[in-house]
């Protein structure tokens, strides 16, 4: 698949949603908020949904959460548009509440679509809604963070590689130390692929960086 076939296919599920009226998410929302970056990119980040920057932006993650995903991503030599970033849900739940089951479910057949065109190597889940959704565990995130496993998801196969959502870092300082380790064995499994996952067959454990 060539990069502009892709990035066709990219912009014309994101004109279909434009005036998505699938959920309640749409009567409060400014604009729907679908992905921004690399249409074929090797590495995919999914979070939960936008926020208040997000929803007047039209671009996920570009609060301070985004901040520091774009300092982590630099800390390991990726730029935004090297990656592709989008969420589980494309609308601003209100008040930043949590999306409820109804939502994701309406929703989360456009995320699998993106993953379907842009084919990515890894995806990284940033935190408990998307991992939950594309992990298809209930395990927390303390438990399951940079662990990667072997998933096909849309018919693609991909690591798939869970880590805290960044706001996490935001009110407790001590996770972004772990999000930076995390992102450590991030670059590690964009390099060696399932090969980075040590302990032989089945691990989930990354050696660290």
């Amino acid at each position: 698949m060539t990069e502009d076939s892709a990035a066709d296919r990219l912009a014309a599920l994101s004109k279909s949603l434009s005036d998505c009226s699938g959920c309640g998410l749409a009567r409060a929302r400014t604009q729907v908020v679908f992905g921004v970056g690399s249409a074929d990119a090797d590495l995919m980040f999914v979070g939960e949904g936008p926020g208040f920057h997000e929803d007047r932006q039209g671009e996920p993650f570009v609060g301070k959460a985004g901040k520091l995903l774009t300092e982590l991503l630099g800390g390991i030599g990726l730029a935004r548009s090297d990656v592709y970033i989008a969420n589980v849900v494309k609308c601003r739940p209100p008040e930043n509440r949590d999306p409820t089951a109804d939502e994701i479910e309406a929703c989360s057949p456009h995320l699998f679509e993106q993953i379907r065109i842009i084919r990515p190597r890894v995806i990284c889940t940033l935190g408990r809604f998307a991992t939950k959704l594309l992990a298809d565990t209930e395990l927390s995130m303390t438990a399951i963070h940079g662990k990667a496993k072997e998933r096909i998801l849309a018919d693609v196969p991909a690591l798939l590689f869970p880590v805290f959502h960044p706001a996490a870092a935001l009110y407790a300082t001590a996770n972004r130390q772990v999000l930076e380790e995390d992102f450590s064995k991030l670059r590690l499994l964009l390099e060696k692929g399932a090969e980075a996952l040590g302990g032989g067959e089945g691990s989930d454990e990354i050696p660290s960086a």
